[in-house]
This record gives C-alpha cells, structure tokens and sequence, in this order.
C-alpha cells in the first residue's frame, strides 16, 4: 500500500505519493497545490469547512470559529485542553486530527489509492527553547494522525525533505522559514546523492513577524498602549496588553470572543481617554473580526516586502481606517527575528565543524523564505554563498515524496 508523503504546515499543507516513478503532488483545493490549514466549524450548517473554503466562510461573516495556525499550538497545554465544538468536547489534538483526515480523503479520491501509512514533515524543533514541549508536540502530532485514520506514521525533518528535492550541487544550507519555525539542514550533494551533515531549529516564523507588524501598527488604533482611567480619582495606566498580544497571534484569535472580555473592554471605552479606539475593538470581538484583522496584517507585509511600502487597510472595522508600512519601517521591526534566524543558520554550520567559506549556496524554502529582511540577514552572515530559491511552497513534500519509497 502506497505512502503518502504529507507536509502539515503552520499556514499551507501539501500532500503526494510517487507513482510510476515520478513525484505527484496531489491538488488538495481545484488548481492548487497547496491547502491553507485552516478549518472554520460552521454553526449554522454544523459541519467543519476545511482550506480556502474556510477562509471564505470566516470572511464572509459566517456564524462560526475560525482556526488558523493549529501547528503552532502542539506541545503546549492549549492543544490538549478540551473545549466545545458543536456540542463535541474535543482538544485541538482532535481538530488536527480532522484536519489530518481531510487530506487523506482528498488524497485517496485524487489518487485512487488507501492510505494508512504516512510520511510527515516535522521542524527540527517545535519548540527550540522548551525541551518538554517539544517532545509533547512530536507526541501530539503523532497521536493526530493516527487519529486521522492512519496506521503508521513516521517524521522526517522538513529542512532534511527539502534537501532531498532542491536542485543543485556541492555544498548547500537549506533555510525554510516557515509560518511557525525556522529549520536549517546544511548538506553536501554529489550526483543524485546527499549527505545532511547537521540540522538545526528555531521557533521563529511568519506567524511572528505578523504578530509585530500587528502591535505596532494595527493593535494601536484599537487601543493597545492607550490609558485608561480609574474607576475613581485621576490615576490612569495602559491598557492591559494581554488582549492585544493573544488578537496579535494567529493560533490565539478564536479564543478572545469570551463574555467576559468584552464586558472588560466597554469598561475600558468608558474610562480611556480615547474612548472610540475601544469602541472599535468592542466590534472587532462583538462581530469576530481578529482574524480579518490578522490577514490584513499579512497582506500589507506581503505588499511592503515587494515594493517600497504597503497598507494595512482596516475598513472591515471602520471606513477609512488602516495604516501605511513602509519597507525600511518593517524591515527594522523584523531586524530582530532575521538576526536570530541568521544566527541559528550559522549555528548550523558550526555544527558541522565545517567553514562558512566552504558553504557553496543558500537555498530558500517556505514562504517566509521570501521577505527581504530574512535575504539580507542571510548575505551577510553568508555573504561567498550563491543565494537560490527552491519551490518555495513544496519542496518539503516533494522530499517526503522521494523519501517515502526509501526511510
């Protein structure tokens, strides 16, 4: 019975199988080879929407939660806590789990075969700094897919895949920055031939730099920051933060729309000194906007990353509302992750106990891959190594596909 080699991403998924000796990426959504994880748990209809569909549901005002970046959350106590979904007690553990379980029916009616064994993609480390969360989220993940219907699964470090796809010869470091973790594999090809001579991880992604971008440009006209007065004398202090760092971060928007938190915050648009940037995040969780808010964040990211500047337009919320990001602006909020990215990569090759000069090229995989900031920090820490850019959004499965006949 054939393998499917599945690459579960923070923010896409990409799932194939070699068939008749060649690589076969299976479309997941019509005229895509990739699926956003994404799952929206429709209220009205009572049933879970999966990939684009789900991002549509949740845009178009649908009654319904919304979850984005589950990834993000294995390893940490969130993803094993139950909550109610549609009258369900399920942990995230098991939304994965059925998110898992799409792909394998997608994957079984575009293929024509069964599968219960799985190759899975995995970040070197889920958790770089948290030992035990790490080993939790390997046991989380695993536990998912064998809950999705699989019988067997085994893992493969998602840098270590895409050395196994990219073209090229000689000396190569492979830099995947993804939406929840950088993964670093520095290897060395001869012919059809690789050997990964070190591997290493860092829980810094995309997910991140759109969590900075957002405090600093979009929680302000909401109200982060801003002081609020006391119940009584003239006192003052800012508004707490934690509200604005969970509407900030992707795998924790669903869980802001709490009765009580709103209660909270019409308390705080009657005692703050600019009362109407309350009243605007009063309807960001009166009409569940955080993840509309959370992908304007992204797309004005994405449109300064090409070009000179771009706009975080917030209209959904108020007319008119929105900020302008410059590049150089975003470039300097997100010098911080690149440095650390750079450092981990270089890390990568000490490891190795081999010399920075002998690096030959930086190859680029994943979609975070292609900010700018990540580039620079790159070339200057690498600056003898040709920079080179993969399939950005699949070389991780085409690896899992060509390891699936061999690990």
């Amino acid at each position: 019975m054939a393998r499917l080699g599945v690459d579960f991403g923070t923010s896409n998924t990409a799932a194939g199988l070699l068939q008749a000796g060649h690589r076969r990426i299976l479309p997941l959504e019509p005229g895509a080879q990739t699926l956003p994880t994404a799952v929206f748990i429709d209220f009205d209809t009572r049933r879970y929407v999966y990939g684009s569909d789900a991002a549509r549901a949740m845009m178009d005002g649908q009654e319904g939660r919304f979850l984005r970046a589950l990834k993000s959350v294995m390893g940490t106590p969130l993803a094993r806590e139950p909550r109610v979904f549609l009258n369900e007690r399920l942990t995230l553990v098991e939304v994965i789990a059925r998110f898992l379980a799409e792909i394998r029916m997608r994957a079984e009616k575009l293929s024509g075969q069964r599968f219960d064994r799985a190759l899975s993609g995995r970040p070197v480390h889920f958790h770089s700094a948290a030992p035990d969360r790490d080993a939790q989220a390997q046991i989380d993940l695993h536990d998912a897919y064998l809950l999705a219907g699989f019988r067997e699964v085994d893992f493969l470090p998602e840098p270590e895949a895409a050395a196994l796809a990219v073209a090229g010869q000689g000396r190569m470091l492979i830099v995947d920055i993804g939406g929840g973790t950088s993964d670093f594999t520095l290897c060395d090809r001869q012919g059809l031939a690789t050997q990964v001579l070190a591997s290493r991880g860092l829980r810094i992604g995309g997910t991140d730099f759109d969590r900075v971008l957002s405090l600093e440009y979009a929680m302000p006209l909401l109200g982060y920051e801003t002081r609020i007065g006391a119940e009584l004398g003239d006192a003052s202090h800012s508004a707490p933060r934690a509200l604005f760092h969970d509407l900030a971060s992707w795998e924790k928007i669903a869980f802001v729309y709490d009765p009580a938190i709103l209660r909270e915050v019409r308390r705080w648009a009657r005692l703050a000194e600019q009362p109407r940037l309350f009243e605007r995040l009063t309807e960001v969780l009166e009409s569940h906007l955080g993840h509309d808010v959370a992908y304007a964040v992204e797309t004005g990211k994405i449109a300064a990353n090409g070009a000179e500047a771009g706009r975080i337009t917030l209209d959904i919320v108020e007319r008119g509302l929105g900020a302008d990001l410059c590049n150089a602006a975003m470039q300097a909020a997100l010098a911080g992750f690149a440095d650390e990215i750079a450092g981990c990569a270089m890390q990568t090759v000490r490891d190795a106990g081999v010399s920075p000069d002998s690096v030959d090229q930086v190859v680029f995989v994943g979609g975070s891959s292609l900010m700018g900031v990540i580039r620079s920090a790159m070339g200057r820490v690498l600056p003898g190594a040709r920079q080179q850019d993969s399939e950005v959004f699949t070389a991780v499965v085409h690896g899992l596909i060509l390891a699936s006949e061999t690990q």
